[in-house]
């Protein structure tokens, strides 16, 4: 049986603080001349380190990775991999939801399969979600809740547990499904294109990510999700 891998003992968060990337923006410091400053702080600092990789991006792209993440500013995809500019193509909204009916993210999917030919695709959720703790409760956001309704779907099939953790476990692994049966993969797939889609989860208590077990590499594969889902279902705390 599957396992909710929050479970596992994580492994020591780090003491050390880390110094925010930009000053508060209730601060009265010219956010927008500071981040221009550290703009050209970062430009020249990262020739020193890699002297060709403007040049390089320059004359086009071509990543291996396609990462659908949320859009919380505490996962920033490139910095917690430790990836340049130029290793994955980015796509984010809130909760990490895929839906069929979201030609943003459709539009992206299409684009990094069908013209970059990127070989691995990443759903990455994290633990203590705003959009997933939203969907689990009664209270009104107004337009968002449009949008939460996708993960609301998920939650309801939960049974009666209410753990967050496990929730955003299965909105991960019901991206991965709903990714893996859009026209886009299922064609890319038929014609032998080899592309691998992972779910994982990123947890702020110790800037790890988790593999939640959750690898697609064919149709063949997807009943697999299924297989997650109903088990975190049935899991008992």
């Amino acid at each position: 049986m599957l396992q909710s891998i929050f479970r596992k003992k994580s492994p020591q968060s780090a003491k050390t603080p880390i110094r925010s990337a930009v000053p508060s923006i209730t601060q009265d410091t010219g956010v927008q001349h500071e981040l221009l400053r550290r703009n050209q702080g970062w430009a020249d600092q990262v020739v020193v380190q890699q002297p060709t990789i403007f040049e390089e991006c320059a004359k086009g792209q071509q990543p291996k990775i396609l990462w659908i993440g949320c859009a919380d500013s505490r996962v920033p995809p490139e910095q917690i991999v430790s990836c340049a500019p130029g290793d994955i193509f980015v796509h984010r909204n809130i909760a990490n939801v895929c839906i069929f009916s979201d030609l943003n993210s459709l539009s992206v999917v299409q684009y990094a399969v069908e013209v970059l030919k990127v070989e691995e695709i990443i759903v990455c959720g994290h633990y203590g979600c705003g959009g997933v703790k939203a969907a689990m409760g009664n209270q009104s956001y107004g337009m968002i809740d449009n949008w939460l309704s996708n993960i609301k779907s998920v939650y309801h099939k939960l049974e009666q547990s209410e753990q967050e953790n496990l929730m955003v476990e299965l909105n991960v692994a019901n991206s991965v499904n709903v990714l893996c049966q859009t026209p886009i993969l299922q064609n890319a797939w038929a014609q032998g294109q080899p592309i691998t889609v992972h779910g994982w989860s990123y947890s702020f208590e110790n800037g790890r990510i988790y593999d939640l077990n959750i690898q697609i590499a064919s149709p063949n594969d997807i009943e697999k999700t299924d297989e997650y889902r109903y088990d975190l279902n049935k899991f008992v705390y």
